[in-house]
């Protein structure tokens, strides 16, 4: 029996990626808590809004700096070992929170933990999206991938509930310990899997720890590789545009339209609906249809999602429009990682994806800026409308690239 008649098997079947499943799904939950439990923290501790998005731009400004070296740490280091450090790490982290907050409230530790976290979160990242590969076979890399956002999704609308009534019931550093001892038993669970041997003969290690080995490394082949330039360039415009849509959203609905907190909470509920189903829906909707159409027909969807939602004042209509356009993004951002994680060699693979995130990390936060300044001054119909034109005008763009390709993994594949 051949490796690959073993990895080929069936996701259900294979103990590993059924252990790295379940304990992902625990560790997203606990980031979902967070999401509730530490904006609570510090609003009961300051009631200032403007410390929430000191804390929201020190842990961003961390990532975007991570990214310069968390690919070359996971294409030199054991990506297992690695993803546990990561978890540990992050569930000390977060316990460090109730513990001290138990004695009196610590502003100043927050910071530490939420910066601190979000190095931590970012190889992890990093490390997920290049270990697949190595923990299911190459024509499953799809399955896998819509099988773990679709579990990641749920969790993101499950979890802030239950981060909720944890809070109100019985503390908000009560739902901070669960979101710690998630991290735990992910930790615990990663140490029980195995991964594939990573490298083929032949293929060399990342060597050194400098810019030119790491980021601009992965940079370059993103470069040199036709299909990945173009996706990363259209990318790039597509998230830059993106990234502020929900904020503009909720204004709309809430100043637009005059609705309520419950219906803004039923909009983006329904938001979370478009993410699962986009995600359930990317694997076989990229075998029947190829990677291009797949990719090319969800942006056009966003497109004319966020078109129609700036038009009209129904506020069903717009609660499924935001529905449509998160399923467009699930389905484009799910086909996009899962192309990379096929085209890029192994052991290129985290810088990579280390340098596809920093680039983006770096644009998509001026574009939410933009996009939300937009909205204020001119108001949200010319706003969305505008956005909506130029997420087609994306779409359109792409046919004139190897993006419209059906199967572009291919032809890499024969270039390799």
């Amino acid at each position: 029996m051949t490796a690959d008649s073993v990895v080929a098997r069936p996701l259900r079947t294979d103990r590993n990626f059924a252990v790295f499943w379940f304990v992902q799904a625990l560790s997203e939950v606990g980031n979902a808590f967070a999401l509730v439990a530490v904006p609570l923290l510090v609003l009961q501790a300051t009631g200032s809004v403007a410390r929430m998005g000191l804390l929201t731009a020190t842990a961003g400004a961390a990532s975007v700096l991570t990214g310069l070296f968390a690919g070359t740490l996971v294409d030199r280091l054991d990506r297992r070992r690695l993803m546990v450090l990561c978890e540990v790490a992050r569930a000390v982290l977060y316990a460090l929170i109730p513990v001290c907050w138990a004695a009196a409230p610590q502003v100043w530790l927050l910071y530490v933990v939420m910066g601190s976290a979000a190095v931590f979160e970012m190889i992890f990242e990093v490390a997920y999206v290049a270990a697949i590969p190595n923990l299911v076979g190459k024509e499953q890399i799809s399955a896998a991938n819509g099988v773990l956002q679709t579990t990641n999704s749920a969790a993101y609308v499950l979890g802030p509930m239950l981060a909720g009534l944890v809070a109100g019931v019985f503390g908000v550093t009560t739902a901070l310990s669960i979101n710690a001892a998630s991290f735990a038993v992910s930790a615990a669970g990663l140490a029980l899997i195995r991964f594939r041997p990573r490298e083929e003969p032949g293929e060399p290690a990342a060597r050194g720890f400098g810019l030119r080995e790491g980021f601009l490394a992965g940079a370059g082949f993103l470069w040199r590789t036709p299909v990945l330039r173009a996706l990363t360039i259209l990318l790039t415009v597509f998230l830059f545009l993106s990234l502020g849509m929900t904020d503009t959203f909720i204004y709309h609905v809430r100043h637009d339209l005059g609705q309520n907190d419950r219906v803004v909470g039923y909009v983006m509920g329904a938001a979370g609906v478009g993410t699962i189903a986009g995600a359930a829906l990317m694997s076989p909707l990229r075998r029947w249809w190829g990677f291009g159409p797949c990719w090319l027909g969800s942006v056009g969807l966003c497109g004319v999602a966020v078109a129609v939602a700036g038009v009209v004042e129904n506020v069903v209509v717009v609660g499924g429009m935001v529905l449509a356009y998160s399923l467009g993004v699930a389905l484009a951002g799910l086909c996009s990682m899962s192309l990379r994680q096929e085209v890029t060699p192994d052991h290129l693979l985290g810088r990579v994806t280390s340098a596809f995130w920093t680039m983006h990390n770096v644009l998509a936060p001026i574009g939410a800026v933009v996009l939300t300044a937009l909205a204020k001054s001119i108001g949200v119909r010319d706003t969305l409308l505008a956005a909506g034109a130029a997420l087609l005008c994306i779409g359109g763009a792409g046919l004139f690239t190897p993006v419209r390709r059906r199967h572009p993994e291919r032809l890499q594949a024969l270039d390799q």
